[in-house]
């Protein structure tokens, strides 16, 4: 696994036993690894009704949905890569109006 991934064992290991976090590209890295869809590591999430550490109760199951698209992926890999905090937080704070702003009945503009 992990020369598939590119990583030493030693952090494979950090992976497994949960002392690192593993970010979206990299669980999507995995999951071409062990050639799986994404939501195989979801699977059972859906019926929850509390979401896991770093969701909100109901988004279950945010994140197989957000991967499941070519723009989530795309966000996944990009996201990490905007090394400035604040500007990270501004990108989240336009997402959640433009989220808001629809779940009010504004038309969404053609995409």
């Amino acid at each position: 696994m992990a020369e598939a991934l590119g990583l030493t064992f030693q952090q494979v290991q950090k992976y497994e036993r949960g002392a690192n976090r593993i970010s979206a590209s990299k669980l999507y890295e995995i999951a071409r690894a062990l050639q799986v869809p994404i939501g195989w590591f979801f699977e059972g999430l859906a019926g929850s009704s509390e979401a896991g550490e770093g969701g909100r109760a109901g988004d279950t199951p945010f994140a197989h949905s957000f991967l499941t698209t070519q723009e989530g992926i795309d966000l996944a890999n990009l996201f990490p890569k905007v090394q400035r905090r604040r500007v990270r937080r501004r990108l989240v704070d336009l997402v959640r109006a433009m989220v808001e702003e629809e779940a009010e009945g504004e038309p969404a503009a053609a995409g």
